[in-house]
């Protein structure tokens, strides 16, 4: 069934970006494609971290008994179960992390973040902080933020409302 509405099927009639509306499409782009990338490659250079192993250490080092279960960690570092999976069973394998399934049925794993791991990404913070500030925060003036702040906010909710009605 294709639904009628502003977000309809590919059956609807498409609404070509405007010009205005391209050019910040294009401004955003680089900013989710090359941001991504150059906090990955500087993480590679100044740690033995990658910046979404940075990622699942810092979500861990921030939870109560720095454990979540695998599927609430996917969802909160934006990940598939599978690269998640394979990720966390590098970090693992490096003593950074432990994983534990959970008791009852279903298949519910724990991971935990170990003293080393916590060790790794209280190392890492400061030039990863150094890196965002560097590339993205100081080259805005304090409006600039709040918008940005507004604008993360308003596409993450479409994505969760997109979630919600075609599922995870």
């Amino acid at each position: 069934m294709v639904r009628a509405g502003k977000h309809a099927g590919p059956v609807a009639k498409t609404r070509w970006l405007s010009p205005d509306e391209r050019e910040a499409w294009l401004a955003n782009s680089a900013i989710m494609i090359s941001l991504p990338a150059a906090l990955d490659a500087r993480m590679r250079r100044e740690t033995e971290l990658t910046f979404f192993e940075y990622v699942v250490l810092s979500v861990l080092s921030e939870q109560p008994g720095r454990t979540l279960q695998m599927s609430d960690l996917a969802a909160r570092t934006s990940a598939s179960l599978s690269r998640l999976s394979h990720v966390v069973g590098r970090l693992e394998k490096r003593g950074m992390l432990t994983r534990a399934r959970v008791p009852g049925s279903g298949r519910r794993t724990n991971t935990t973040l170990t003293d080393a791991g916590h060790q790794a990404v209280a190392e890492a913070a400061p030039g990863h902080v150094a890196a965002v500030r560097e590339y993205l925060i100081d080259e805005l003036e304090p409006h600039e933020l709040a918008t940005l702040r507004r604008i993360g906010a308003a596409v993450d909710a479409a994505i969760q409302r997109g979630r919600t009605e075609t599922g995870p």
